[in-house]
């Protein structure tokens, strides 16, 4: 049966919003996992996910403290559907990521990371799936806030999109 997909990363809550766009806690509540690439900042969010997700996997950020760090991996797989899933928070620079991700994670079908707050969707030499949702509060350079959702089925991952939202004002 497939598997719908939030993907998510670099949330910053509260120092970059008060709380993620209702949108995206939509689909989150609607999705059977949600992926988060880290920088969640504060352990709240990961108690708020964990209670409205059906399943969740995710790791810690640059930006995350002691507690996120006792009790999320910096890195994180999982099988789903078929989909040898690995999720980090940073890859390096964009030059030459894919080449080094094939490397760090030969046995990987898909690799979600963040931390650039910029939508990546690429497939290294090696034919590995590198997704990086952008940022939902934190938009930076970007014109809007993103995050991506998909659909994991019998080994393929479809009908990915990016996601467009409006990030929630922080005060």
């Amino acid at each position: 049966m497939p598997t719908s997909l939030v993907i998510v990363s670099d949330t910053h809550v509260p120092k970059r919003a008060r709380a993620l766009p209702p949108v995206l806690w939509d689909a989150i509540e609607a999705a059977d996992l949600v992926i988060h690439a880290g920088d969640w900042v504060e352990v709240a969010l990961l108690d708020e996910l964990e209670a409205r997700s059906a399943r969740l996997v995710g790791v810690v950020g640059n930006n995350d403290g002691a507690e996120l760090r006792a009790r999320l991996p910096e890195v994180a797989t999982a099988v789903v559907d078929g989909i040898r899933l690995a999720v980090v928070h940073e890859t390096g620079q964009a030059t030459g990521r894919e080449q080094r991700m094939d490397v760090a994670f030969p046995d990987i079908d898909l690799l979600v990371f963040g931390h650039s707050h910029i939508p990546w969707d690429t497939v290294s030499p090696a034919g590995m799936r590198l997704l990086n949702p952008g940022s939902p509060t934190d938009r930076r350079r970007q014109p809007a806030g993103t995050f991506m959702t998909a659909i994991a089925a019998d080994g393929r991952l479809r009908d990915l999109e990016l996601v467009a939202v409006d990030p929630p004002r922080r005060g």
